[in-house]
């Protein structure tokens, strides 16, 4: 769950995070494999979510 003081990166933060492009991170968004808000016109995603993403990932990977 998001705190008050959570850390939200845009899009190109997390690009450069997951080194992916951003048609990838999108896509991610769009599957709701990575969590995201929108305020206003911009995108959001929660620092929370990128860390949530990578150990899923990692834990399926692992299995």
């Amino acid at each position: 769950m998001m705190t008050p003081t959570a850390e939200l990166l845009t899009v190109p933060e997390v690009m450069a995070r997951l080194k992916l492009g951003r048609s990838t991170v999108y896509d991610l968004i769009r599957s709701r494999r990575l969590v995201s808000i929108t305020i206003g016109r911009a995108r959001r995603i929660p620092a929370d979510a990128v860390r949530d993403f990578i150990t899923r990932e990692t834990e399926e990977a692992a299995a």
